[in-house]
């Protein structure tokens, strides 16, 4: 696999950070300061502000201030406000690009390329729903009393985003509880604060009122703090189901409601009348491809029908190593490092471990990279055949570039092993019996199932899992109730 980095000029320095509350950019904080590491370099490259109790205390109390206002807005000014934002983060695309590389190592043909176009989808599907959340009319005849049920937004929404990713789960987040009425308090994660502080500066120029969205990096304390601040009337989460335990621990002393939307470990099911390179295609760039691994709903377990099986591990073998491992600032790298190198170290772990098993094929990859790259979190992407279902490197969410190749005969092992996790969150298919594609669909224990290289993540559909991969949606209309909830109204007609 190529390792050769020739990227062109570029500035490669990160900007300095500011936390955004109330309009305001806040750079002296309580919560210390954090040393952000290059993924590329394992260097450190800026000195991050945190926000601590008395930031997140500041934010919550400027969006509880502002609902007021902002739930009173008419619907066609929310709609207004969430266009103009779409309209401004495409044209940020380049810089969304160049930061997403800096604070994660997302090459930018991804951070670039998909994230600022996906958000921006997203962003305009909610700006549609503004004006059209509607009640309910509950009448009879005769009747002696009127009733209505009316949707009303929460107040104050605490959204605590994940580091993989952050533009594109911004988009499925904030506009949604904007749309809706309410306010709220961003915390990313102190790894990848870049991205969300441009989105929080791009939602002021988009007239969004001060107070209305507020931007707060920061650990641990920060987080625990957004969580039971009373004036914080529910917390959407995207993370591990670990920390998401902690969560749900704190909000039920609370009575506290939550969306989680948690970790993965999707099968991509391939049956033998397909095109084995279009589903090679799909199974090798949507996993290993995507965020070098590190995405929740991707197909890291590729289940494949004896008709197929070897043809099948020979195109996707072939093009894990054609996919270029490299400087994500080069246009044409695939894969760029891990988070950090505790990730590395941990994810080569699991591979050494399965490696050493001996129960199944190492098919390429298997470690680090070096040469120029050595310095930097790279893991060079990893194939696994004829792994058991129950083995832990098909059970456990790995975040990072591997894939386990599992053999079956006919539908009713597909759906077995399809199912043989705690998880439910992403499924994947490969079919051409319509019939099949029904029953099979029907079958899997999973919020979401994509046939034939469906468009995943679509504002649309509702997006959110089962199991330990967490409750609650995003996308759709379930996607904004999500920020609503319904109050019932009877008068007496005598």
């Amino acid at each position: 696999m190529e390792t050769t980095t020739n990227a062109e000029p570029i500035d490669r320095r990160p900007p300095a950070l500011a936390l955004i509350i109330d309009g305001e950019a806040v750079t002296r904080t309580s919560g210390g300061h954090h040393a952000h590491i290059s993924p590329m370099t394992g260097e450190a490259q800026a000195e991050i502000p945190l926000a601590g109790v008395a930031e997140i205390d500041a934010a919550v109390d400027a969006a509880h201030r502002a609902f007021a206002g902002w739930r009173a807005t008419p619907g066609a000014e929310r709609r207004r406000c969430l266009l103009k934002l779409a309209d401004l983060i495409e044209q940020h695309a380049a810089e969304f690009g160049r930061l997403a590389a800096i604070e994660c190592g997302i090459p930018v043909a991804v951070g670039e390329g998909y994230a600022p176009g996906a958000c921006a989808d997203w962003i305009r599907y909610y700006a549609g729903w503004a004006d059209k959340l509607e009640g309910q009319l509950l009448s009879t005849f005769p009747a002696e009393d009127f009733a209505y049920v009316a949707p009303e937004p929460y107040g104050v929404i605490g959204l605590i985003i994940t580091w993989n990713g952050p533009l594109v789960s911004l988009g499925m987040k904030v506009p949604a509880a904007l749309a809706a009425g309410n306010s709220v308090v961003i915390k990313p994660s102190e790894m990848a604060p870049f991205v969300p502080a441009l989105f929080g500066r791009l939602a002021k120029l988009a007239g969004f009122p001060d107070g209305v969205v507020n931007v707060v990096p920061g650990g641990p304390e920060a987080g625990a703090r957004l969580i039971e601040h009373p004036l914080v009337e529910k917390i959407s989460f995207t993370g591990g189901p670990a920390t998401a335990r902690r969560i749900l621990h704190a909000c039920a002393d609370l009575l506290k409601p939550t969306v989680m939307e948690l970790g993965g470990k999707a099968a991509n099911i391939i049956f033998d009348d397909v095109d084995p390179d279009a589903a090679a295609a799909q199974a090798v760039y949507h996993s290993l491809g995507v965020l070098s691994g590190q995405g929740c709903a991707i197909p890291t377990r590729v289940v494949v029908q004896n008709g197929i099986y070897d043809a099948l591990i020979e195109r996707m073998v072939a093009l894990a190593e054609a996919m270029k491992v490299g400087d994500p600032f080069e246009r044409d790298t695939a894969i760029g490092p891990l988070i950090n190198e505790a990730a590395a170290v941990r994810v080569t772990g699991l591979i050494e471990t399965a490696k050493a098993g001996g129960a199944m094929r190492l098919l390429t990859g298997g470690g680090r990279v070096g040469g120029v790259l050595a310095g930097g979190a790279y893991v060079a992407p990893t194939l696994f055949a004829d792994v058991d279902p129950a083995d832990p490197l098909a059970q456990n969410e790995i975040f990072g570039p591997v894939l386990t190749i599992h053999r079956f005969r006919d539908e009713a092992e597909a759906i077995a092993i399809a199912n043989a996790t705690r998880y439910g969150l992403g499924g994947y298919l490969h079919t051409n019996d319509l019939r099949r594609a029904h029953q099979v669909a029907a079958a899997m224990r999973t919020g979401n199932v994509f046939v034939n290289t469906a468009k995943t993540l679509d504002p649309a559909m509702p997006f959110g899992g089962t199991g330990i991969s967490g409750f609650g949606r995003e996308g759709g209309k379930a996607g904004i109730e999500e920020f609503v909830r319904h109050k019932a109204v009877g008068i007496a007609r005598g």
